[in-house]
């Protein structure tokens, strides 16, 4: 490829996750997701509905997380099976760790959502987050397609 070409598979393409991230594009000026060739990055997802609302129980708030993960990932064209890293934030529900209420939840949404593949996580504990009484957020990048 000469300088002067421009790789159309290099260009950024930007995403907006119907629901919600309309509403977070105008308040708070991000995109949802950006893809750039076969490689997807999501930004950070809690468990809110497309109001921004938070469930009660820390469960439901996970697995709302991990559904809309879903949601923004189909939006870039990828699913939970193309996802390689995640980076989980949590404000934690223990006084010396994350807490295994958390733990429990995530690693089952893992199996469910990934089945034998297993990415690559970090965990990280964090004091607050986006949104009043936010718990946890849940950001992936993915590879589409690749046989992993």
């Amino acid at each position: 490829m000469s300088a002067t070409t421009t790789d159309v598979s290099r260009t950024p393409e930007f995403f907006i996750t119907p629901g919600y991230g309309a509403k977070h594009l105008a308040l708070l000026h991000y995109s949802q997701a950006v893809r750039v060739g076969d490689r997807v990055e999501i930004s950070g997802q809690g468990g809110w509905d497309d109001d921004t609302n938070f469930p009660e129980a820390l469960e439901d708030e996970i697995v709302r997380a991990f559904d809309n993960v879903e949601r923004t990932l189909a939006e870039a064209g990828a699913t939970w099976r193309d996802v390689i890293a995640v980076d989980s934030y949590h404000v934690p529900s223990a006084a010396d760790s994350i807490g295994e209420d958390h733990n429990r939840v995530m690693v089952d949404q893992f199996r469910r959502r990934m089945g034998e593949r297993a990415p690559i996580w970090t965990q990280i504990g964090v004091a607050a987050l986006g949104a009043p009484g936010m718990r946890v957020e849940i950001r992936v990048t993915a590879v589409v397609g690749h046989d992993g």
